[in-house]
């Protein structure tokens, strides 16, 4: 019935309104004002780690103000139809409205993500655990879940560091995620993650185990938050290579930077340039450098890396089951779904909407 859809609207006109004050789209507004002057200065790209923070964040709020508005407008242009009360309309409109509301609700989610680096770019990292080479293989199949994943969302990715297995998969892989609140709600997925399957790599006739871990952290922008000392690293130049030792290319581009205090370690080999994976994995290791200063003086790494455990049973977050049923579930939440192939398909948004609105997390 019409007047269902009319008190339905207003209930998410209602939301709107709070979304505006949750938001603060009033301050928003005057920040893009205050962005846009700052990008249009001449001298803007003398600094280019500030030009470039000046345009993402530029982006960002552009797009959440762009988003409200849609939505606002929406709303609006819906209550008019409704108003006039034209039956034939009515199907349309009520899916209409249904849409309307699922798209609130994912800004509604946004405002969750409150951290100090919620509005952060993400760096993933992959690793193979338990499980041999169906390990290895189950680590690659996760790449391409937050591969896909990120896609859908709008993030771009890029790879500067992996390393392949012998016979199949990855031994592990850092992805960089840029895109407004990729920390956010990537960091949703650091843990350990279960795969139960038949082997496609034995004829035993068995199910099979495999373990991977993710770790997620914040891309850190602020040099104050990080001061490196150039005379404490080590920088080492190698030769890029894929799969079966094939080279990317033909010189030694790779770079593999060490901080010498600390023994951290990060490496980029996916650009062509040996200046550009050095300012990929300065990226890596500035944040990696971050994420120890927390545990050390502040003792809050488990809000940026969580517990380290090992890579075994007993210590997952989420399980994907393929064998003898079908089922993944997140032990945190006890959020569950049958639909594996599509959650392996980068369909991860109703676990990272589950763990954003448990209290637990």
């Amino acid at each position: 019935m019409m007047h269902e859809i009319k008190n339905k609207l207003k209930t998410i006109q209602e939301k709107i309104a709070q979304l505006d004050r949750l938001l603060d789209i009033e301050a928003k507004r005057k920040r893009v004002g205050e962005l846009q002057v700052e990008s249009g200065k001449p001298d803007l790209w003398q600094d280019r780690n500030k030009a470039q923070a000046v345009l993402r964040e530029l982006k960002g709020t552009e797009g959440e103000l762009k988003l409200w508005e849609n939505l606002r407008s929406r709303c609006e242009d819906m209550l008019a139809l409704a108003g006039e009360g034209d039956s034939s309309i009515e199907k349309e409109l009520r899916e209409e409205v249904e849409s309307l509301d699922r798209d609130v609700a994912v800004l509604e989610l946004r405002t969750l993500l409150s951290g100090k680096y919620d509005a952060s770019n993400a760096i993933i990292t992959i690793n193979a655990g338990a499980g041999g080479t169906d390990a290895q293989d189950w680590a690659s199949i996760l790449l391409r879940m937050y591969s896909r994943y990120c896609e859908a969302s709008g993030y771009s990715v890029e790879m500067p560091e992996v390393s392949y297995g012998e016979e199949a998969g990855i031994k592990s892989v850092t992805l960089l995620v840029s895109g407004n609140y990729a920390y956010g709600y990537l960091k949703c997925e650091k843990g350990v993650h279960r795969l139960v399957r038949m082997s496609p790599f034995n004829a035993d006739g068995k199910r099979h185990t495999s373990f991977a871990s993710v770790e997620v952290i914040p891309e850190i922008t602020e040099d104050a938050e990080v001061v490196i000392n150039p005379v404490d690293l080590r920088v080492d130049t190698y030769r890029a290579s894929g799969p079966g030792g094939q080279h990317v290319n033909k010189t030694d581009s790779a770079v593999r930077i060490t901080h010498v205090p600390t023994g951290i370690v990060a490496q980029s080999q996916s650009e062509r340039s040996q200046h550009a994976n050095r300012e990929s994995a300065m990226k890596i290791l500035k944040a990696r450098l971050h994420e120890q200063l927390l545990a050390e003086h502040k003792e809050k790494i488990e809000e940026l890396r969580g517990e380290l455990k090992q890579i075994a049973w007993g210590n997952q977050i989420r399980s994907y089951v393929l064998h003898p049923y079908t089922m993944v579930k997140d032990h945190r939440t006890s959020h569950e779904t049958s639909s594996v192939e599509k959650v392996l398909d980068g369909d991860i948004d109703q676990f990272i909407e589950a763990y954003l609105r448990s209290p637990k997390k």
